[in-house]
């Protein structure tokens, strides 16, 4: 349990005449509270002078220089001995104030389609602030449950992790009293160490519900998920069936989004929502930024844009639905899948075998896991060290009237390759 060892109560004051929080000097607004955060190649102190002449109007620093270069600002700087631990009990602390109901969404593919269709269901009864982008870590919680007001009256928190003990601390922040795990699959086994610390790791969600007399929303089909909510005897569970995601309208690629859009209807269902409004709410939602599938059209292509994550167990999923499309060719472009340490030359080789096995016309592999893959399996898909060279490559040829899937892990960068096609 992390306990301040500073004044919550007058930190939570000047939080209180702020209108938003920063961690960010470069992006100040009007009236912001300034968190000066401390990593290993940066110090956020360095910066405090700078964000409150921008436009903060306290800045919560965690060493004296500051105060001491500038006397004159030093009743707008709150000093503390950890910035990142203040600004996580200040959210907690805030999140109590509150004292709305909050589901955490967690797991290990489809947690930013399950959040927003989640939250889009509950805001047709409720005013509800769910999390933004990618903030979903030990930073970007925190800033999610500050940005919740008075007025909200339900909140939807992403909660991310790749190693053990991450989703335990994001809950002891956010305190949830509803929580869904969306499967537990093949992601960030290196942090996790493995299937099953993956198991462990996600899980940690459910240990809190199960601890603090929490629900857990759980897939009747999923057998791991039905296994892991059955060893938490205190845990209340409210299952549901997949089956309920049949016949909703939505603009999501891909069959194995069903299982998303379930989870949002049982909990519109759970909180009494119409279910004429239910739909409305799953067909409003428009993927973007590259998370979940998203198809465009270009010079006759159709493009399915999945450049955001990848883990073998989603992968996997978004080949094998890509090879049901209807269409005269099928051409995937897939990129390394990062964070997979010991278990990554197997992994990306069971993808390739996977791709061979599949109705697909034309195989591109960009990165140096899917290069070693295909020599060892002695594939003929075309091979990139980087995604650059891909670009070269494409550029200089006119691909027309192809279905193609991009997919591959964030720091590849598929999407840079959308022009060309």
């Amino acid at each position: 349990m992390i306990e301040p060892t500073f004044d919550i109560e007058a930190l939570y004051s000047l939080f209180e005449q702020c209108e938003s929080v920063s961690t960010d000097s470069r992006h100040i607004e009007p009236k912001s509270l300034f968190f000066a955060l401390r990593g290993a190649n940066f110090d956020g102190n360095l910066y405090a002078i700078a964000a409150l002449e921008a436009g903060a109007e306290y800045a919560v620093v965690s060493s004296e220089t500051p105060l001491k270069e500038r006397p004159d600002l030093a009743k707008r700087m709150f000093l503390c001995d950890n910035t990142l631990t203040a600004l996580q009990i200040l959210a907690r602390h805030h999140r109590r104030q509150l004292a709305l109901p909050i589901i955490a969404i967690a797991g290990s593919n489809g947690k930013t389609t399950t959040k927003e269709l989640v939250a889009r269901t509950l805001s047709e009864r409720f005013e509800t602030y769910a999390t933004r982008g990618n903030l979903n870590n030990h930073i970007g919680v925190p800033l999610t449950l500050l940005a919740m007001t008075k007025d909200t009256e339900f909140g939807v928190v992403e909660m991310g992790a790749s190693s053990c003990n991450e989703i335990a601390l994001l809950c002891e922040i956010a305190e949830p009293n509803y929580g869904i795990l969306t499967n537990i699959g093949r992601s960030h086994l290196e942090g996790f160490g493995g299937v099953e610390g993956i198991r462990r790791g996600k899980g940690e969600l459910f240990d809190y519900l199960a601890a603090n007399g929490g629900r857990a929303f759980v897939p009747k089909e999923d057998e791991t998920l039905l296994e892991m909510a059955a060893e938490r005897v205190n845990m209340a569970t409210e299952l549901y069936s997949r089956t309920i995601g049949e016949g909703y309208q939505s603009q999501l690629v891909g069959d194995y989004n069903r299982a998303n859009i379930a989870a949002a209807v049982a909990i519109g269902n759970y909180f009494g929502i119409d279910s004429q409004r239910i739909a409305a709410a799953i067909e409003s939602y428009t993927p973007s930024n590259n998370r979940s599938q998203e198809m465009i059209t270009r010079k006759g292509n159709r493009l399915i844009i999945d450049c955001y994550n990848a883990n073998p167990s989603s992968m996997a999923a978004a080949i094998k639905n890509f090879a049901t499309i209807d269409a005269e060719r099928r051409i995937v472009i897939l990129g390394d899948m990062l964070e997979l340490g010991e278990w990554s030359a197997d992994e990306h080789s069971n993808i390739l075998r996977l791709v061979e096995q599949l109705p697909i016309s034309d195989t591109i592999l960009v990165g140096e896991h899917f290069a070693d893959a295909a020599r060892e399996l002695q594939s003929e898909a075309t091979l990139f060290a980087t995604t650059e060279k891909a670009a070269a490559w494409l550029a200089e040829r006119d691909i027309r009237s192809a279905c193609i899937l991009l997919k591959g892990s964030r720091g590849i960068a598929l999407e840079k390759l959308i022009q060309f096609l």
